[in-house]
């Protein structure tokens, strides 16, 4: 990994992956310029998707939600160039894949200061040809080996000692391969402990039944408890 340090600026990046100057490369309207965009999906912001010279990429700028997001847009409190969201969330997929974790990866981060707040972005490699459960259990049904491999990855994550904050059924996609992959790693990070690990689960169960009540995806509640004997399968 290379960093660019100027004054109020860090930069993080993989010269592996990112062949282009990582100092324009956060900047959309100049993929646009290049006819590189190739499409977006909105959230709490818009991802957009585009094509470097290496992958499709995925650029997202840091933004808040909430109440508070509607007063204070994109900016965060500075308390350390490590500590930012864009370092950290770069750093935490670079292990992930060190510990061959199927998550996205990391191809720059950049943070801006300015004062006692910072504005931050990353480029992530975007997952071809894939899915989020959500989309997937709306038109089709799992079989029961592909729930045990969903509790096989997710205790793959926690023997990782890493919790993601926002263990939900949009943060879980299947390609067509049949792989799954686990995105968005804002806010997540290694914890100690065990108690983490039993919230992260009933978060991801109230996923499930909050899609089901919501848009009533083809699941079912022994579907649960196959993806649990996946979790609790001896290594």
């Amino acid at each position: 990994m290379v960093q660019i340090i100027s004054k109020n600026t860090r930069i993080l990046y993989n010269p592996l992956l990112l062949r282009e100057d990582p100092t324009f490369c956060f900047d959309i309207d100049l993929w646009w310029e290049k006819d590189a965009v190739v499409g977006s999906a909105e959230g709490r912001g818009t991802t957009w998707f585009v094509q470097t010279s290496t992958l499709t990429a995925a650029l997202r700028h840091y933004r808040r939600g909430g109440l508070l997001g509607k007063l204070i847009f994109d900016s965060y409190f500075f308390t350390g160039w490590e500590k930012v969201r864009s370092t950290q969330e770069f750093n935490l997929l670079h292990y992930l894949r060190s510990k061959g974790i199927p998550v996205p990866r990391p191809l720059a981060s950049r943070t801006i200061r300015e004062g006692m707040i910072y504005r931050a972005d990353l480029l992530v490699e975007k997952i071809e040809n894939a899915r989020n459960l959500v989309d997937v259990l709306l038109t089709t049904s799992l079989c029961a080996e592909k729930y045990r491999l969903i509790g096989i990855l997710v205790r793959r994550l926690h023997d990782a000692n890493v919790c993601h904050s926002d263990l939900n059924i949009h943060n879980i996609l299947l390609d067509v391969t049949g792989k799954f992959w686990l995105i968005d790693f804002d806010k997540c990070g290694c914890r100690d402990g065990e108690n983490w690990k039993i919230s992260n689960l009933i978060r991801l169960l109230r996923s499930f039944r909050k899609e089901l009540s919501k848009r009533q995806i083809k699941w079912q509640e022994s579907d649960w408890q196959t993806l649990i004997q996946g979790y609790y399968l001896p290594n």
